[in-house]
């Protein structure tokens, strides 16, 4: 403890009040019924490729929402809220298309009518389809629809070893922000159709749920790789996890070699036969990350600039508020990540690393359950003993940023946290647990359209000036004429292209 004193000791204030937050939003694009909408990309939304605040994820139905990077909390919240008003004034002009509230999904047509997100003709842009061609034939499309919010993270002077050092302890402790935010303890049964589980289906309704799980999205049935269970990543540092993602990115893997990069009549069914097709293939509840230049491997540029920020992908979408997270959810993630920082941090173990994927998937599936225990350091100890210790340590980050904000809001959420983490029936994952329940006959499909209508109604609701429209329609207009000046200016074939993208020495400085 008294090393975390010192370390904050030595952060001077303005420092503390350097620290930049920025948000990637993933939703689904439904129909008002409820079902997965298979229109293309809206045109009025801007090219995908090239807009910098929309752009689609996975698939065409998926729209991915993105704010910069803002020194402060509420500024970052009513950027994403400001996109948010956007998107629905267009789908509401476009045939009252709705963003689905919840981060697992809603109705699923068969897999292979899931359509692929498209960018383009650009060699990039064909790229970018054949990467998500690839992930269909390895994960299938369903686990692709699944949603959630990345927070993307910095401080200044923060140097790679530290970012590392911050990484493997988020790790540590990523089953405090389970037990907290989870807000997936259900799906439709349309998501499960055809593989073993062990949900339970909600009784007189459809839903399939566990009773104390936390985020399913989080745990076996969501997000997960069989293939990416063998890769054993440390991140003791910049050149291990380096090595380590080289050799996902170039070792052929005989189950992906079988699929091939083209099919008998010459389509693409991926990018390339190794265990990762690219850097962002690699699933985790938090990576190390280096703005890219353009045409730059990320592994290239996270090797020769360093790390320059962190983006934490575990946060459930909350379904109960209108842009899927709050201010205070916002300021509990930056002093937990400060705790993460300035805390000792031990290098990981293959043991470490293995242990910790046990206590992710039991907090996923089971964090709300009386009585249940982890693993931490091959001892068992209760989870909410456990998390009580985390957030205590928390205390004296939440003061510092209060003092550096002029605030009490960082210790309120702390303190908050800290009661729901002895409350677990007030944990948002019992809160739509009991929402299915009481106001939707145990249907988790008819609870999440409630809530998407409900989001999108507060959303038009705010003022939306002539101004805001003209800004964002000049930003579509632009982002369109950046796309067909990539595509413009492309000279090799696509082949020809793919075989230098994906050239060993494009990984190496």
């Amino acid at each position: 403890m008294n090393n975390l004193h010192e370390r904050l000791a030595a952060y001077p204030a303005d420092a503390l009040g350097g620290i930049r937050r920025g948000i990637e939003k993933e939703g689904l694009r439904v129909l008002p019924t409820g079902g997965l909408a298979l229109t293309p990309h809206p045109l009025a939304l801007g090219s995908a490729l090239t807009h910098p605040l929309i752009t689609t994820d996975y698939s065409e139905s998926q729209l991915e929402l993105i704010t910069g990077a803002h020194k402060g909390v509420q500024q970052c919240l009513d950027e994403l809220t400001e996109v948010h008003q956007f998107v629905h004034h267009t789908l509401k002009d476009s045939g009252g298309e709705l963003l689905w509230a919840s981060s697992m999904p809603c109705g699923l047509p068969t897999d292979e009518t899931i359509p692929l997100g498209r960018y383009g003709g650009s060699n990039i842009g064909r790229a970018k389809s054949v990467y998500r061609m690839g992930l269909g034939h390895r994960y299938g499309r369903r686990m692709q629809t699944i949603s959630g919010i990345h927070y993307n993270w910095s401080l200044p002077g923060v140097t790679s070893e530290q970012y590392f050092s911050l990484i493997r302890n988020f790790r540590r402790h990523a089953f405090v922000l389970l037990y907290l935010f989870g807000a997936s303890p259900a799906l439709c049964p349309c998501f499960v159709e055809g593989r073993e589980h062990r949900l339970q289906r909600m009784e007189g309704g459809s839903a399939l749920y566990l009773p104390h799980a936390t985020s399913l999205r989080m745990g076996r049935l969501g997000y997960q790789s069989d293939a990416q269970a063998t890769l054993a990543v440390s991140y003791n540092g910049l050149t291990g996890y380096a090595n380590s993602l080289h050799e996902a990115l170039t070792k052929p893997y005989p189950a992906y070699e079988t699929v091939g990069v083209r099919n008998p009549g010459g389509d693409y069914n991926q990018l390339g036969t190794s265990l990762l097709q690219i850097e962002n293939e690699f699933y985790g509840t938090i990576r190390p990350k280096r703005t890219v230049r353009t045409g730059e491997r990320p592994l290239h540029a996270l090797r020769e600039r360093g790390v320059e920020y962190v983006e934490v992908r575990l946060m459930d979408l909350d379904p109960f508020v209108p842009v899927g997270i709050t201010a205070p959810t916002m300021r509990l993630l930056d002093v937990f990540l400060l705790h993460c920082l300035l805390s000792d941090s031990p290098p990981d173990t293959p043991a470490e690393i293995a242990e910790l994927k046990q206590n992710q998937h039991l907090t996923a599936e089971r964090g709300r359950e009386p009585g249940l225990h982890l693993s931490r350091n091959s001892q068992s100890v209760p989870l909410t003993e456990w998390g009580a210790e985390v957030l205590a340590a928390c205390e004296p980050l939440a003061a510092a940023l209060d003092a550096t904000h002029g605030t009490d809001d960082y210790s309120t959420a702390l303190r908050d946290a800290r009661a729901l983490m002895a409350a677990p029936e007030r944990t948002p994952s019992a809160r739509v647990l009991d929402s299915i329940v009481q106001s939707h006959h145990n249907s988790f499909e008819s609870f999440a359209r409630q809530q998407s209508i409900a989001a999108r109604d507060a959303l038009l609701g705010l003022p939306w000036t002539p101004e805001q429209q003209a800004r964002y329609l000049a930003m579509a207009d632009e982002s369109i004429a950046a796309q067909k000046a990539i595509e413009a200016a492309d000279t090799l074939p696509f082949e020809e292209w793919r075989e230098q993208y994906m050239a060993v020495k494009e990984l190496t400085p």
